[in-house]
């Protein structure tokens, strides 16, 4: 029997919340995100606010500059918690297996599932209405006999989709779409593809696999199976958090050194109280820094023995600064 996959994605899932308590929003161009006045950035936007250029991560200073008329709500991050945990309870309601991706995601494998509604799309219908009345929000949902089909599905579906893409009709379902739709290829990647004149799935399924992994190593025998239809991965709940991590956005840009060092000291602290904490140590540490034209590097070191201690985590954080 081949697998069958859900990929359940809530449309705009922080707008919707909003405008699930307040209808007047709906409609609307609305934007969640944070303050404005301290170099806020855009977390959700509604579908009335896309076509104006708004997407996640954009400051909200461009967002208002590109839609001045768009209602501005700060992100409430309990409310969005607690909608996201009915979500996965209304889930688990049609299937154990839920693999959480964030708040408003998560795959959910309903192999042998689907008998009592008669087929996987009714059970996706069912599904959608559960979420739409309980929550008062759309969702979308690719159907698939692995992750990689479904979560494509999902996302060309949206908003308040379903797709289902049939047992063997993979290959001909993502021949057409561009590389850029795979997961695991980012734009460094989709530019390497196209210097190799590769810019449609179809193309990347057709190379020789010894070609891919010549030019990309092991991620790309992964991406070479994704186009092909071929994701073996299970549908798993998540494990235990393998990192720890505090981060900061400063109110104004700067280049002063010891006002850098001593936020960066403050966040070691942070992280080393939440290691202790949970009895943890640490054995690679690194930094992450976005420049004010949003630029972002990351650097990182193992350390040669793992420690908890804030010393130590510092001034390794020092030197990778």
């Amino acid at each position: 029997m081949a697998r069958c996959i859900f990929h359940i994605d809530l449309d705009a899932f922080f707008v919707s919340v909003e405008q699930a308590l307040n209808p007047e929003l709906k409609g609307k161009p609305v934007i969640v995100g944070g303050d404005p006045e301290r170099r806020g950035v855009v977390a959700s936007a509604s579908y009335e606010a896309r076509p104006f250029g708004i997407h996640a991560g954009m400051p909200l200073s461009k967002a208002r500059r590109l839609c001045p008329q768009a209602i501005l709500i700060r992100a409430n991050f309990s409310r969005y918690r607690d909608a996201s945990s009915r979500f996965m309870k209304i889930l688990a309601d049609f299937s154990p297996d839920i693999e959480p991706l964030g708040f408003d995601e998560a795959y959910l494998d309903v192999t042998g599932c689907e008998e009592p509604y008669g087929s996987p799309h009714q059970l996706a219908r069912a599904i959608k209405e559960r979420i739409n009345k309980e929550l008062k929000i759309t969702a979308s949902v690719g159907i698939g006999t692995c992750k990689v089909v479904a979560k494509i599905a999902s996302a060309l579906c949206k908003p308040d989709g379903l797709l289902e893409i049939a047992p063997g009709k993979e290959q001909a379902f993502l021949n057409p779409l561009p590389v850029s739709r795979l997961p695991g290829v980012g734009e460094k990647t989709e530019q390497s593809l196209k210097e190799m004149g590769i810019t449609t799935i179809g193309e990347l399924a057709s190379l020789p696999l010894d070609t891919i992994t010549r030019r990309f190593g092991a991620i790309g025998a992964v991406i070479h199976s994704y186009a092909r239809g071929i994701d073996d991965r299970e549908v798993e709940a998540p494990g235990e958090a393998k990192s720890i991590s505090q981060q900061l956005t400063f109110a104004r840009d700067t280049l002063d050194r010891n006002f850098l060092e001593s936020n960066l000291h403050n966040l070691c602290q942070e992280v080393c109280q939440e290691l202790r904490s949970q009895h943890k140590r640490a054995k690679c540490v690194a930094i992450r820094l976005r420049y004010a034209d949003f630029k972002t590097i990351t650097r990182q070191i193992t350390l040669q023995e793992a420690s908890d201690v804030t010393q130590v985590i510092f001034a390794t954080a020092q030197q990778l600064l």
